[in-house]
C-alpha cells in the first residue's frame, strides 16, 4: 500500500497539471481573502477570516474533483488497472492507499492557508485579537469537506475510464452534497426539514466552524467518506 501511495503522489506532481491545480487554488482563496473588495480582510476591518471558510468550499467543490478525477479512470483508460489488480493488493487495500493519497494532497493544499491565521493574528488590534477556538475549529470542518469530496472524487473516478466526465460526475456529486440538500430543505417546512439539513454536509460544516468540535458532525463526515469509498469497491467489483 506505501508502494502505491507514493506512486499515486509522484504521478501527480510528475506532471504540470498538478502544480497548476494547486497554484490556482491558493491564487484563487488569496484574491478572496485579500484582494477581492467584497471579501476582503483589509476591506472589511476586522481581524476575522470568514471569507476563508465561507468560499473554500465553493472553491473545494472544483478542486478536489480535478485532483481526484485521473486515479482510477486513467488507469483504466492505459491498461494499467488490469496490472495493478494482479498485484498482492486487495481491491479495498488499492482503493483506501488511492484515497490515502488524494487526502495528503487536499491536506498539502489547505497547510499554506494557516499563514493567513498569522498574518490575521499580527493585523489585529491588539495583537491576537482573533477567535482562535473558531479558526482552527472552521479549518478542521475544512479538513473533513475536502476528506468527504476526496472520497466522491474517487468514487466518480471509479464509475468511468474518461477523466473528463470523472470531474464533471465528481463536480456534480459535491455540489449536491453541500449545497443539494440545503436548498432542498429551505422548500421544506417542520421537522422535515430539519431532518433533510442534517444530511447536508455544509449544516455540518457550520457547527464546526462554531469552534466546537462535536464528535457527531466529525463522525458524520467520516461516515460519508466510508459510504463512498465502500461505493467505489463495489463498482470496481461489478466492473
Amino acid at each position: 500500500m506505501k508502494s502505491l501511495f507514493f506512486k499515486e503522489i509522484n504521478a501527480f506532481f510528475g506532471s504540470l497539471l498538478g502544480y497548476l491545480v494547486l497554484a490556482l487554488f491558493l491564487i484563487a482563496i488569496g484574491l478572496i481573502v485579500w484582494v477581492f473588495p467584497e471579501s476582503s480582510v483589509l476591506e472589511y476591518g476586522y481581524a476575522d477570516l470568514e471569507a476563508l471558510f465561507t468560499y473554500t468550499p465553493y472553491v473545494f467543490t472544483f478542486l478536489v474533483p480535478a485532483i481526484a478525477m485521473r486515479s482510477i479512470a486513467d488507469e483504466r483508460k492505459t491498461g494499467t488497472w488490469e496490472l495493478l489488480r494482479t498485484s498482492p493488493l486487495s481491491l479495498l487495500q488499492i482503493v483506501i492507499a488511492k484515497y490515502f493519497a488524494l487526502l495528503f494532497l487536499v491536506v498539502l493544499a489547505v497547510l499554506p492557508t494557516l499563514l493567513y491565521f498569522f498574518s490575521i493574528v499580527q493585523l489585529g488590534d491588539p495583537v491576537g485579537n482573533l477567535d482562535q477556538a473558531g479558526f482552527f475549529g472552521s479549518w478542521v470542518g475544512l479538513l473533513m469537506i475536502g476528506a468527504v469530496f476526496a472520497g466522491v472524487g474517487l468514487f466518480a473516478s471509479a464509475l468511468t475510464s474518461q477523466q473528463v466526465l470523472a470531474f464533471v460526475l465528481g463536480v456534480f456529486l459535491c455540489f449536491v452534497l453541500y449545497f443539494g440538500f440545503s436548498a432542498l430543505a429551505d422548500l421544506q417546512v417542520g421537522d422535515f426539514a430539519y431532518w433533510i439539513e442534517e444530511l447536508s454536509l455544509s449544516f455540518h460544516y457550520i457547527n464546526l466552524s462554531r469552534g466546537v468540535v462535536d464528535s457527531s458532525d466529525v463522525f458524520f463526515m467520516l461516515g460519508m467518506v466510508w459510504l463512498f469509498l465502500g461505493l467505489s469497491v463495489l463498482t470496481l467489483k461489478n466492473k
